[in-house]
Formats: C-alpha cells, structure tokens, sequence
C-alpha cells in the first residue's frame, strides 16, 4: 500500500427517514470524494457516526465502502470499541474485508489511565497485519495521546506507522511531526487546522468537511505541496468561513445539512441528534450558497 498522505475524507453515513444505512447515497458519497481527488476514505469514523451503530452496520459500511472504492483510493476504517476484544473483532473483519489501515479510537466511554490506553492500543494493534494509525481524540475520550507516547509506541509496535491528532493542539501536532516523524506519519483531525498544519509538515489531514468542499481542500494541499502559499491561502480563505461554521455548531448535522445544499441529500443524523435547523441551517446554506465552483484538481 501507498503511504497515505494528502487530504482523507471522513465519510458521512447516510440514512434514510426510517434511520436505516442507504448504501445508494453512501456509494454516491464515496463517488463524490474520490472525484474530488481525496487521498483516502474513511468509513466509520466519528463523522461516521460509529457510535450510534450497530456492529452489524458498522462491518456493512465498511464492506459497502470497500467495495465501491475498488481500490481508486485507500480507504481507512475506524475499528475501535469499548473493549480490547471488540476492536480487534471489527478490526479483521475490516483487514479481511480489505481495508488499507485500521484506525483505532480508544475506549470512549470511561477515561482510562494512560497505562490501560497503551494496553488497549497494544493488544489490538498486536493481533493485526496491516497498519494501524492511532486516533488521539481527547474531547471523547479523556486521553491525550502525547507525542513522545505515540513515538514510543510506534517504535515498539511495528504496525502503528499513522497518528490522526484530533487534539486541537497544533504544537502537538509540530512535535510529532518533528520529533517522532522517523517512525510514525502525522495526520491532523482538526479541520480548522489543515492549512496551517499542512504548511508545517503534516502527511495530511482528515475532514469531515472533505465531504463538503473536497475539492477545494485538495486544492489548497496541492497548491502548499507544490509551494505555492499564496494560491493555497486565497484557496483557504474561501472555504475557512464555512468550516469554521460547521466546526462551531453541531458538526455531523451541519456537514450532512451543508452537503444536501450542495446537491447530495444524505437524510438525516441518527438519532438522538437532530437535524440542524434555525439559524444554524440558514447560515449554513447561505454560507454554501457563496462559495465559488469547485476547484479543478
């Protein structure tokens, strides 16, 4: 497999009004990534909503997002659980059913102690062949996986080779990148942040608004890979408005609201979150409805 890099969609699940997964909308999803360009997709993530799935559904997104991928681009599937024995069962199924790396949340409902976490991450990672990238997501798990941790797991576990850093925390993100880059490639999980950390020599970044406006945030990587910081920051300034927005109001709402107003109706969140209304989903639309035609990549 290709090392993953660039910009990696966190795919939107799509349900119809009886709340039931529709795998018509969630391959047009897919289709509408890729074509953006995306380096990777991701089924199952948070902006997945893996947590209000069953196993069952869970194994069917990702087998559904394999499928119609068909190897145009890796995907990466969000294996994680409650329980050590839990995530190793969602991730080979996910490794059987031919995902490229196996991203693993740690256990969000108790906070563990940092020693529990690394047991955790160590016993899953441990029964798997294929890489396995670490999903650092304090705000929901109570954890922050710190640099130097994530260097010195990586350097004992030889399948850890990604970090998505959804800390919020770009200097975490920098002392990854420098400090630990030998052993472990850094993705940053905080959308408002792509273009700074991008710029600051992350492998990528993982959006839930590449679902959105995938085209455009392939456009500013391109432009930053290529050196071209001007193009990528007048790129960036167009499209910042409406991620902040998304990412300060109800965030799997506002991303399924803002891509039905960009043509794809994906239905509903699943309950017990609401669809997004009011003046959210006016600023939202208003927001979509300025924003330029999709960048050609």
């Amino acid at each position: 497999m290709s090392q993953l890099s660039g910009i990696l969609s966190a795919l939107v699940t799509p349900f119809d009004a009886d709340g039931r997964i529709d795998d018509t909308l969630l391959r047009a999803v897919v289709d509408r990534s890729i074509d953006a360009g995306v380096g990777g997709v991701v089924a199952c993530g948070s902006t997945g909503e893996f947590a209000a799935m069953t196993a069952d559904e869970r194994r069917h997104v990702v087998e559904t997002v394999v499928e119609h991928t068909a190897g145009r681009v890796p995907v990466v599937a969000q294996t994680g659980g409650l329980t050590a024995a839990e995530a190793v069962g969602h991730s080979r199924h996910a490794q059987a059913a031919g995902a490229s790396v196996l991203m693993l949340v740690t256990p969000f409902y108790e906070p563990l102690t940092m020693d529990e976490t690394l047991r955790y991450l160590r016993t899953v990672a441990g029964a798997l062949d294929i890489p396995v990238m670490l999903y650092n997501l304090p705000p929901a798990t109570g954890v922050n996986l710190d640099p130097d941790t994530v260097g010195a797991l990586a350097r004992e576990v030889g399948n850890i080779a990604y970090v998505k850093d959804t800390s919020g925390d770009l200097a975490q993100a920098g002392q990854l990148v420098r400090y630990h880059g030998d052993v472990i490639s850094t993705i940053v999980g905080w959308d408002s942040l792509a273009f700074p950390a991008l710029c600051d020599g992350v492998a990528g970044a993982m959006c839930g608004t590449a679902n959105v406006v995938g085209a455009e945030l392939v456009a500013v990587q391109r432009a930053i890979a290529a050196g071209d910081l001007a193009g990528a920051r007048a790129e960036w300034e167009r499209i910042y408005p409406l991620i902040d927005t998304l990412l300060s109001t109800a965030f799997i709402p506002g991303v399924k609201a803002a891509l039905s107003a960009r043509g794809l109706p994906v239905g509903p969140p699943r309950e017990p979150l609401n669809p997004l209304g009011g003046e959210a989903l006016a600023r939202v639309r208003a927001l979509v409805a300025a924003l330029p035609e999709p960048a050609t990549v």
